[in-house]
């Protein structure tokens, strides 16, 4: 099984345009720590910001006081890092492309989400924070670290710490 996993990992890098799109998306890249391409993480970091502020928003809505102010903070801390983003990109020092709606596994995670209220939804919001907050910091680090744009990389190493503490707080939450 390891073989068949490896064989299909050399040949999904074999093109290079699909492959670390595919790698990235797949979790190969998280696995073997390589640092995604600019546009995967553009739109993966842009992703994910939008699932935060749109999950986030429910959660004001539809949870416990102590969740709904995890999810204010969430909303402006998010907000900023999307602001920031598409800065880089809109001033040039990034080439690539903000996307303007969520990747597919984010827009089916808020699908779940809408259909749930009270503590179901508290529990499955609380859960889904951990879970994008622990991806965000593993991409964020990835690319912070080794990333192929001088701009983007100090950015992404600069809003680790911020990813980090965020992803204590998701767990501190969800202990509870």
């Amino acid at each position: 099984m390891k073989t068949f996993a490896l064989t299909a990992a050399a040949a999904l890098m074999a093109t290079t345009a699909f492959a670390q799109s595919a790698a990235e998306s797949t979790g190969l890249n998280s696995v073997t720590g390589t640092p995604p391409k600019t546009e995967d993480f553009v739109m993966e970091a842009a992703s994910s910001d939008m699932f935060e502020i749109e999950s986030s928003k429910l959660a004001v809505e539809r949870a416990d006081e102590e969740t709904k102010a995890f999810a204010q903070q969430m909303i402006a801390d998010h907000q900023k890092t999307s602001d920031e983003l598409k800065q880089l990109v809109e001033g040039g020092q990034v080439q690539a492309t903000i996307p303007t709606s969520m990747m597919e596994a984010h827009q089916e995670q808020l699908a779940d989400l809408q259909a749930l209220q009270g503590e179901e939804f508290t529990e499955a919001y609380q859960d889904a924070q951990e879970e994008v907050h622990e991806d965000a910091v593993d991409l964020f680090q990835r690319y912070g670290s080794e990333g192929d744009n001088a701009e983007l990389k100090a950015w992404a190493a600069k809003t680790v710490p911020a990813l980090e503490h965020h992803l204590q707080m998701a767990e501190e939450l969800n202990a509870d």
